[in-house]
């Protein structure tokens, strides 16, 4: 029994030894054994290399929550795909709305600046077509005065019935009309003329005659002042141009003309006629008539010069292409001084009172329009030796019904006037007169000839 219990651990140490002997002999290969397990089982595994952080064993739970999470980055990359591709399309829709918004606005501004250019020259054209307001205002001025209320005229009593008076004009010929008459009418070109005289000797009634002889077409007149301002406004409404006031541009963002003085403005209104003129000049042949009626009132300072020389280079301008006549009519002689020094195509035209025959005839005229009656030449005579023939002292007097009382009226007016400007005060006086003295005293030396002219007519008579 002890044997076999001896012999059995033995055989168990052999066995044991030999497995040991045997593991020994194998150790490489059990080595490559162990080396292959874990390399199987992470090849069943789908686990590549040996564990570490991030790379372990496989689990379905986070597999399915991986791929849920990637299936929501994938829906949030399209969603924002999306939301870009509707950006970028809102922004060309804004884009070219904004863009055909500008071109429909470009091309709006642009017509309508066409058009207001068009309608400037066309409304500027109109103001030389045919009627003019000066012949309107120059009708009303030559209505028969009438009597009291319920009383007839004297003319409707006195007037023949057979129509004799007839025969009496209102204007009467004079030798500078024939030739007002053909500037006005545009048959003398090429030249640009001022009209001198004194106040009164009907340089402005011969005007608004030659203008009514064609119911002013082709011509217009304007009244100067000494404001460049209101010079500027009158100007506008004798040509019909607004200087761009009515201009509505600036809702197309066109900006328009800067603001600048009225000589500017002058400018612009001549720029503009130049244009009308041209135009004209194509159609009708003729050129067009420009007036400037008192133009003494301009103040003889820098800004009046500045407007005589910008009315005098464009009178020459516009003499030498035949293109426009201007007239300017003035009372006082430093307007032709001026002038004269720059002009090369003027000509100046001295309107003088008339003759005694003239004046008489003029009066005998007058007096039938207005009363219906015949004068006597004595008495004729006597109104010319008083007031002489100045135009409108002639009117004066034709209008009133005793003319001898009114002749003294006009000489007694004109006394108190003369010696208000020009009276001599004597040797005490201040000295802040003494430039006024000094021209009252030329003006008697003036007029001492014209009294000793008188007194001697007086003794032959």
């Amino acid at each position: 029994m002890l044997m076999l219990r001896h012999i059995t651990r033995s055989h168990a140490a052999l066995t044991r030894t030999s497995f040991a002997y045997r593991s020994q002999q194998a150790g490489p290969v059990l080595r490559k054994t162990r080396l292959c397990q874990p390399s199987v089982a992470r090849a069943l595994s789908g686990q590549s290399g040996p564990p570490t952080p991030g790379n372990d064993t496989p689990n379905p739970i986070d597999d399915a929550v991986e791929q849920a999470e990637e299936e929501q980055e994938e829906e949030k990359r399209e969603a924002k795909k999306a939301a870009w591709k509707s950006t970028a399309w809102k922004m060309f829709e804004a884009a070219a709305t904004t863009g055909a918004s500008i071109f429909i606005l470009g091309c709006v501004g642009i017509g309508y600046t066409k058009y207001y250019k068009w309608n400037v020259l066309e409304k500027m054209e109109n103001a030389f077509r045919e009627g003019d307001p000066v012949l309107e205002l120059a009708a009303t001025g030559k209505e028969i005065p009438k009597e009291r209320a319920g009383e007839p005229t004297r003319l409707a009593v006195t007037k023949d019935m057979d129509g004799d008076d007839k025969d009496y004009d209102r204007w009467i010929p004079r030798d500078e009309q024939e030739k007002i008459d053909k500037i006005v009418w545009g048959e003398t070109k090429g030249r640009y003329h001022l009209l001198l005289g004194e106040k009164g000797t009907g340089k402005t009634s011969m005007l608004i005659d030659a203008m009514d002889k064609i119911n002013g077409e082709g011509c217009s007149m304007m009244e100067a002042h000494a404001d460049l301002e209101v010079f500027r406004v009158r100007l506008g409404r004798c040509l019909d141009f607004e200087y761009h006031e009515d201009n509505i541009g600036s809702l197309f963002s066109i900006r328009g003309p800067r603001d600048a003085g009225a000589i500017l403005d002058i400018e612009r209104a001549f720029n503009k006629l130049e244009k009308v003129a041209l135009r004209r000049r194509a159609k009708v042949g003729r050129p067009l008539i420009l007036i400037i009626n008192s133009a003494h009132l301009i103040r003889d300072n820098e800004d009046g010069r500045d407007l005589l020389e910008l009315i005098q280079q464009r009178a020459e301008q516009w003499a030498a292409a035949n293109l426009a006549t201007v007239i300017i009519n003035s009372d006082k002689y430093w307007v032709f001084e001026r002038l004269k020094q720059y002009a090369t195509r003027m000509e100046v035209h001295q309107i003088k009172d008339l003759t005694k025959d003239r004046a008489m005839q003029a009066l005998r005229n007058y007096r039938m329009k207005y009363y219906g009656e015949t004068v006597r030449d004595s008495i004729l005579e006597e109104v010319y030796d008083k007031v002489g023939g100045r135009l409108t002292f002639l009117n004066r007097v034709a209008k009133s019904e005793d003319m001898i009382a009114k002749c003294n009226t006009i000489c007694e007016m004109e006394k108190i006037w003369f010696l208000n400007n020009c009276a001599i005060l004597g040797e005490e006086m201040d000295d802040d007169v003494m430039d006024q003295q000094k021209y009252a005293v030329c003006k008697h030396r003036f007029l001492l000839p014209l009294l000793r002219y008188l007194h001697s007519r007086e003794s032959r008579d």
